[in-house]
């Protein structure tokens, strides 16, 4: 009877610890380490932590974050699920840029976007001794703004997309628009890397329309109305505007100006030619962004580093125009321009 019992009771013990094993076993399998959230599985996914700069509120920029959101999304990350972002606007200042990106590096956030030329320069030299990747978008010359050493292998811990304008495209648009224009102003930031770049590039094109170009440099904000009415009063038949982040900040300004006199403004983008700007051969701000966004989720998992990827560069353009404006100015749409989109408010 004491065998029986024995027996009864050693098997008893082993059935209660093969359950406690198997329990232990289940509970290890289904939690997810620290950083990390799970999946509809169970099985642990990585979550990251970025954070996004974008220099200055106006509706360009503002396209480059929708971009941005929409290609991480599509490329399965997803805020509130695997992604948290710390969205920060500068405002327009280079020393709040410069804070925030220190502040986002001491973080340690998983990577920093920085959008704008001067955004893009804050991440990357707060970040440039560190192993946190930076990318950037709607930088017209990243290696002039020394954060690539060049546009097929950055060689840096820094990435991303460039707006480089179509300015022989633009040129050409505002000859067929103004067929007895000599003149084209040019209201440019003197320490924005990107403005002085388009600004060469423009006068080297602008003789093969028979174009002269003038240009007034301005250093802050303050100074863009008193920038306006110099360009102004040089008799220029016209403005180029290019996306000068402290001039389109404060388009409004130079509209004024400029419409005091009845002299028509080509903006760089579709935001400018709906906010008053006659035409523009216009680049797609959320399609760059939304590039970077993908570039961004391929380094977040390890799958390419910032180093060896290639700046992308926008290709494609789109003429643009402003049916009020046109009409305020007396002017009219040219017939080789006949299929550009009407765009307003």
């Amino acid at each position: 009877m004491k065998n029986t019992f024995k027996k009864v009771l050693s098997s008893i013990l082993i059935l209660a610890l093969a359950a406690s094993l198997a329990a232990c076993s289940s509970n290890a399998s289904t939690s997810a380490p620290s950083g990390a959230s799970q999946n509809a599985s169970g099985s642990a996914a990585k979550s990251y932590k970025i954070g996004v700069i974008q220099y200055a509120p106006h509706p360009s920029l503002d396209n480059c974050y929708k971009g941005f959101q929409a290609g991480l999304k599509e490329a399965g990350l997803k805020e509130g699920e695997n992604l948290t972002i710390d969205f920060q606007n500068a405002q327009g200042d280079t020393s709040n840029s410069d804070l925030i990106a220190k502040n986002m590096v001491s973080k340690k956030y998983d990577l920093i976007m920085g959008i704008a030329t001067p955004s893009a320069m804050s991440a990357f030299s707060a970040a440039k001794n560190t192993e946190i990747p930076v990318v950037f978008t709607a930088v017209s010359d990243p290696v002039a703004a020394g954060i690539v050493k060049s546009l097929e292998k950055p060689e840096t811990n820094c990435t991303g997309s460039s707006d480089v304008l179509p300015l022989e495209q633009q040129v050409k648009m505002i000859r067929a628009f103004l067929p007895n224009a000599k003149k084209i102003g040019i209201l440019y930031t003197t320490s924005e890397t990107n403005s002085v770049s388009h600004l060469k590039e423009i006068k080297e094109i602008a003789p093969k329309y028979n174009f002269e170009i003038v240009e007034v440099g301005v250093t802050n904000a303050s100074e863009v109305a008193a920038g306006a009415q110099t360009l102004v009063s040089k008799g220029v038949d016209c403005i180029n505007n290019f996306t000068d982040n402290n001039v389109v900040n404060n388009l409004t300004t130079l509209l004024q100006a400029a419409n005091s006199k009845k002299i028509p403004v080509f903006g760089s983008e579709e935001e400018q030619v709906k906010n008053g700007c006659v035409a523009s051969q216009s680049i797609d701000y959320v399609a760059l962004g939304k590039e970077t966004g993908k570039m961004a989720a391929k380094i977040l998992r390890g799958e390419a580093k910032a180093e060896d990827t290639p700046v992308y560069l926008v290709k494609d353009c789109t003429p643009v125009y402003n049916k009020e404006t046109l009409q305020q100015l007396g002017l009219s749409l040219p017939n080789e321009y006949a299929d550009a989109s009407a765009v307003s408010k």
